[in-house]
């Protein structure tokens, strides 16, 4: 039976590989396994040895730290505030999200500055800074 950190780094995987919109099989072929054995990890049923995470910390771009970010030392997740990752329903494994993210990506950086603008005026319902 998977433990809390062997869940969570099966997320932290299945999240990194949507968001690159790599399939299990791409990534699988990346690190020289099937894609059986990257369901596996995804779903916490096999651990991921320490050389293969760094092999696939490599094919997914980022730091081995990256699949531990937001553990505690007891193994459960750690809720901070301004911390995606602690959003409920795990935000970021969300299809809508994914294709959210990558939209804004294919943006110019002007565009996206002001539609970051404007989800933020969202936010605040429109309020100016200041407004009373």
């Amino acid at each position: 039976m998977a433990d809390n950190t062997d869940l969570h780094v099966g997320k932290r995987l299945r999240r990194r590989r949507r968001l690159l919109s790599m399939t299990q099989q791409e990534l699988a072929n990346e690190v020289g396994v099937r894609f059986q054995q990257i369901q596996k990890y995804e779903c916490g049923a096999n651990r991921v040895t320490a050389s293969r995470l760094f092999e696939l910390s490599k094919a997914l771009h980022v730091s081995v730290q990256y699949f531990f970010d937001g553990l505690l030392r007891d193994g459960l997740p750690e809720r901070v505030a301004n911390d995606v990752e602690g959003l409920d329903g795990d935000l970021m494994s969300q299809k809508e999200t994914v294709e959210l993210v990558r939209a804004y990506y294919r943006l110019g950086e002007q565009p996206r500055r002001r539609l970051l603008d404007l989800a933020k005026a969202l936010e605040d319902g429109g309020k100016k800074p200041g407004a009373a």
